[in-house]
Formats: structure tokens, C-alpha cells, sequence
């Protein structure tokens, strides 16, 4: 039967909003001022190669006039790295925190005080 889903199932797709929105929650709890002003989106995939050449995980923009600050979160590069479910929640948080201290210039630590930049994922 077309569009048949396994119960329980959950798509790559879904896995990564469901990380970003986890991502969100953890620091909303931890440092709510960092979310202040800020939109959070997901887009698939970069429309080009990064300053460095390389492909970025995420983008953050600063507000300009009445445009607020926005970070893009990309989910195909994000996923690329990651080995596991539980990886890619850890790279997303991570990719999420980093793009937050560039934007409001609040620390990593600040941002979330138990963010490990060393873990493997």
C-alpha cells in the first residue's frame, strides 16, 4: 500500500526536527536569553560551499533593521557526520550553541554549561 508507514517508524527527516527541536528546548532551559530575537530554521542542504570551501553545518545571520537574527541548521551535511540517532542530537546541540555565541556573543559555556566540544559523535 503506497504511503504505508511502520508504526513507530520515524524518518531521517523527522529524527532531525525532532534533534533540532530538542536542541532548542535544552537552551531554552539553560540560557533563555540566547533565543531572544532569533529565528531557527532547517533547510536541507547549503546553497553553496562555505567561505572556507568546505560545506557548512549550519549558518548564522545577524539581524539587519527589522529582519531579526537567524540560524539555519542543515540537516543533509549534519546527518553526513554522524554515525547514530544519538550522535547526530549530540553534533545538532552542539552545531546550534556554536551558532548561537557567534550571533549574540554570549559564550558556549554560558549558553549551555554542559556542552562538550570534544565528543565524538
Amino acid at each position: 500500500m503506497p504511503g504505508a508507514r511502520t508504526p513507530g517508524y520515524v524518518s531521517r527527516p523527522e529524527a532531525f526536527v525532532d534533534a533540532v527541536q530538542d536542541a532548542v528546548g535544552r537552551v531554552q532551559r539553560s540560557c533563555p536569553e540566547a533565543l531572544g530575537g532569533i529565528d531557527i530554521g532547517i533547510e536541507d542542504v547549503p546553497r553553496g560551499p562555505s567561505s572556507n570551501g568546505g560545506v557548512p553545518l549550519a549558518v548564522a545571520i545577524e539581524a539587519v533593521g527589522s529582519y531579526p537574527a537567524r540560524i539555519v541548521i542543515f540537516r543533509r551535511p549534519l546527518e553526513h557526520r554522524s554515525a547514530t540517532r544519538r550522535g547526530l542530537r549530540i553534533l545538532v546541540h552542539r552545531t546550534l550553541v556554536e551558532q548561537l555565541s557567534a550571533v549574540t556573543g554570549h559564550s558556549v559555556h554560558d549558553i549551555d554549561p554542559h556542552v562538550d566540544l570534544d565528543d565524538d559523535y
